[in-house]
């Protein structure tokens, strides 16, 4: 059975961001916020991936192109928040959390669900900017009306 292209690079973007958070942890670089910006790249990558392959199977359509990466990104970006969830829990749920909220900007002591959901709207709004971002970038190589 073949999986679809959007969860397959779905699910590239959610390896790619958790090896990279995985990694930031161990060369104990996570408290630094800036680092945390360069997992859009691996967004992307997973979205590129996705119009670059529909492109190659001759799917032009624009608006089926935008559909088919608006899901690869939110597929990518709600595998990492339930991973997200998932590691703070096995590290000690809300007492971990404040650790991660010191060097984000939380005002107060949020618990897991709140930190998770204010991540998932910024996740929603970073998926949508990519893709519109990809989509001018390959608007040039569809053909015009």
């Amino acid at each position: 059975m073949k999986l679809p292209k959007e969860l397959y690079n779905g699910v590239i973007i959610f390896i790619g961001i958790a090896l990279y958070f995985v990694l930031m942890e161990v060369l104990h670089l996570s408290n630094q916020f800036f680092l945390r910006l360069f997992n859009i790249v691996f967004i992307y990558y997973g979205v590129n991936k996705t119009l670059k392959s529909n492109f190659v199977e001759g799917k032009t359509d624009f608006a089926d192109n935008a559909i088919s990466a608006l899901l690869t990104a939110l597929t990518g970006v709600l595998l990492s928040i339930m991973g997200l969830v998932a590691y703070i829990y096995s590290k000690g749920g809300d007492s971990y959390i404040q650790t991660l909220s010191e060097s984000l900007l939380f005002v107060g002591s949020p618990s897991v669900m709140t930190y998770n959901i204010s991540l998932l709207f910024e996740g929603i709004v970073s998926a949508v900017i990519v893709t519109f971002s990809l989509m001018l970038y390959w608007k040039k190589k569809y053909p015009s009306d």
